[in-house]
């Protein structure tokens, strides 16, 4: 009768649970990689702890993961929340009434006075803040093995693009992957903007990307953007082709390649396999104050619903992830830097620091091509450098044709 008595008490003990428990929250995202899970546990922890109830829906590839987001959106089986990048990628679903907004969290919290202005103008569309930006990525770092540059007999970080060069013909010479690559259009795009931004420099990287200048993009100073991005693959290896990103930072890691142009999320992964910045591997996060701090990131949409618990929800998650403690902790298992501008940094790692101390000059904080290109533009525009990558196409009529794809 005791046993009866107390395995009831125990039920009745749990149905109160979970009646009490928080606003529930379904949340698709994309981040799939060892790096990226650990990160996104951080959101989900501080959620849960918050009173949250936190429903993990983790779909591997942006675009499908997106698409997934959107079509639930239409067919009326809206997620909590659903992840985007900074760019305007959800603005035609903004435009077309399918998003809550968060003016009430992002105005308690004064998001307008920590958000750098590249991140703050693409979450406020007419006044309204219709996503929480999660993070900011820097996606044109340059990545080094100490082991392998130890192996090629490099003694010094590269310093600017001839040094650059350099070191790969040794790392080649040493029989090492010179240049860890995932021959994806996406990563390649990756590729192009280091050399935009560490070539040309900020000018001409506005120029091109948010002005379409005629003259820039059929210029000199752009050729040259174009022969050192082409020059590129040729340190690449076989397995290039179709390689995720990850995998080519693994190359890295165990020591088979030399260097990486990738964003600092692959800082996720070095994390994982236990290695750390300055002892296991270098970063370079530009050449020189010409060189732009080139922002992307990611945020949090919130689907419309007039569902009260799940606006209780979507208000939840939006505080959350932008609370400052969370903020770090994210960051240092995601690789990128707090949106916040007014954390604690102490505890991130000295890549980090760089990036932060870069962010400082806000004449350097640029937008990458999302934010000023429309996504026809940017499609046009990586089928080019993609068949520029892997073919033999003239680059005068590379040239031509980027400017045929940014047209106003």
């Amino acid at each position: 009768m005791k046993l009866k008595l107390l395995t009831l008490a125990l039920f009745m003990g749990l149905g109160a649970l979970a009646h009490a428990a928080g606003p529930k929250a379904e949340v698709i995202h994309w981040w799939t990689s060892g790096g990226e899970s650990a990160a996104v546990k951080q959101f989900s922890q501080a959620y849960t702890a918050a009173g949250g109830v936190w429903v993990d829906t983790a779909i591997a590839l942006g675009e499908q993961a997106r698409s997934v987001a959107i079509n639930r959106i239409i067919g009326g089986n809206p997620p909590t929340a659903a992840q985007f990048n900074t760019s305007k990628q959800f603005l035609d679903i903004v435009e077309q009434g399918m998003l809550n907004n968060v003016d009430e969290i992002a105005l308690r919290d004064g998001w307008d006075k920590f958000l750098p202005e590249t991140v703050l103008n693409v979450v406020r569309v007419k006044g309204h803040f219709y996503a929480a930006p999660v993070n900011i990525h820097m996606p044109t770092w340059i990545w080094y093995s100490k082991s392998a540059f130890k192996k090629a007999g490099i003694t010094a970080e590269p310093k600017n693009m001839d040094e650059m060069f350099a070191a790969l013909d040794k790392l080649k010479a040493a029989g090492l992957i010179p240049l860890a690559h995932g021959g994806q259009p996406w990563q390649e795009n990756i590729v192009f903007t280091a050399m935009l931004a560490n070539v040309g420099g900020t000018e001409l990287y506005l120029k091109v990307m948010r002005d379409r200048d005629p003259a820039a993009i059929q210029g000199d100073a752009f050729r040259k953007v174009l022969t050192s991005y082409k020059r590129l693959q040729s340190y690449v290896d076989k397995g290039a082709p179709g390689r995720n990103w990850n995998d080519a930072t693994a190359l890295l890691i165990t020591g088979k390649a030399g260097m990486q142009i990738m964003g600092d999320w692959a800082k996720g992964e070095f994390a994982l396999a236990n290695q750390a910045p300055g002892k296991d591997y270098g970063c370079i996060a530009g050449f020189g104050a010409r060189s732009p701090y080139v922002i992307q990131g990611d945020v949090f949409v919130f689907p419309k619903t007039s569902d009260a618990e799940a606006i209780k929800a979507q208000k939840l998650l939006a505080s959350v992830m932008l609370s400052p403690a969370v903020q770090v902790e994210f960051s240092n298992k995601k690789g990128s830097i707090p949106v916040r501008t007014d954390v604690d940094s102490s505890r991130l790692d000295i890549c980090a620091q760089q990036g932060l101390t870069i962010m400082k000059d806000k004449s350097r904080q640029l937008g990458n091509g999302e934010v000023y290109l429309n996504p026809d533009q940017n499609g046009s525009l990586s089928d080019i450098l993609t068949a520029y990558w892997n073919k033999n196409v003239p680059v005068e009529k590379v040239q031509k044709d980027i400017l045929a794809a940014l047209k106003r």
